[in-house]
């Protein structure tokens, strides 16, 4: 999991989402003259997610800023070789944008006009075969009454819709498991760096060892047989046991 090159090359959806939790106290009650309040406030899981697999290709802990959507997708890039996905979504959070055509994007030199002045330097454009979509919630009374999708970029695959519903389950799940991520509890972290180790630790293990019941397959006899993320994408042949996990070296030499 430490190691890009254990990923495979097949990835070809990807859902982006933000989790917020906190650290030590609620942003609202930090003091920014105070250093011991420099490592406590709000704290966002940045999560890259293959809508096929299930599989957690990133995660990235930190605050809710460009530079951490940046670090995310660089992180992104680095899974998947250098390829670009075809799909990427996420919800209408502004960076994406000029961040997706940063990491991604192709340097184009327009062609000289003839015409007087400076001629037009090199520009990022977004990369061909690549469509960006947001997902667009109108809420009522702080329940979500529709949801709309909105191509940013490029054409929507056939067959493809854009949202992060696979993305958004994980979410839930991951505040069941892990206490700390709870929105109104004792149990959140008094550590930035426990925080991150746990949240790593939950989101990373449901990789190899959480079957997704929605991806089990039947043989001839009608006989489920469950499957992880792992094993969904090519990285894993049977459930990993957690203790099988956490003794497996990262990195095989």
């Amino acid at each position: 999991m430490t190691s890009w090159s254990g990923f495979p090359p097949l990835t070809t959806t990807v859902q982006v989402d933000e989790k917020w939790s906190y650290v030590g106290k609620k942003e609202k009650n930090c003091d920014p003259d105070r250093p011991a309040d420099r490592l406590k406030g709000d704290c966002w899981d940045h999560v890259a997610l293959d809508a096929d697999s299930r599989l957690v290709v990133e995660v990235v802990v930190g605050p809710r800023t460009a530079d951490l959507a940046h670090q995310l997708l660089d992180g992104v890039k680095g899974r998947l070789g250098g390829r670009v996905p075809a799909l990427l979504t996420s919800d209408e959070y502004a960076a994406y944008a000029d961040v997706i055509v940063s990491v991604f994007g192709q340097d184009v030199t327009p062609s000289r006009t003839g015409k007087p002045g400076r001629p037009a330097g090199p520009r990022k454009v977004p990369p061909a075969g690549m469509c960006y979509a947001t997902v667009h919630k109108t809420r009522v009374k702080n329940r979500v009454v529709s949801v709309d999708e909105r191509v940013i970029f490029g054409a929507l695959p056939a067959g493809s819709r854009a949202n992060t519903s696979y993305l958004e389950r994980p979410n839930g799940t991951d505040r069941h498991r892990n206490a700390r991520k709870g929105r109104k509890t004792y149990r959140f972290s008094k550590a930035w760096a426990a925080h991150a180790s746990m949240t790593h630790f939950t989101l990373r293990s449901d990789n190899f060892c959480w079957a997704v019941r929605t991806l089990a397959t039947k043989d001839a006899s009608g006989r489920k047989h469950p499957r992880t993320p792992a094993m969904a994408a090519g990285l894993a042949d049977h459930v990993w046991s957690l203790k099988e996990w956490v003794t497996r070296p990262g990195v095989q030499r």
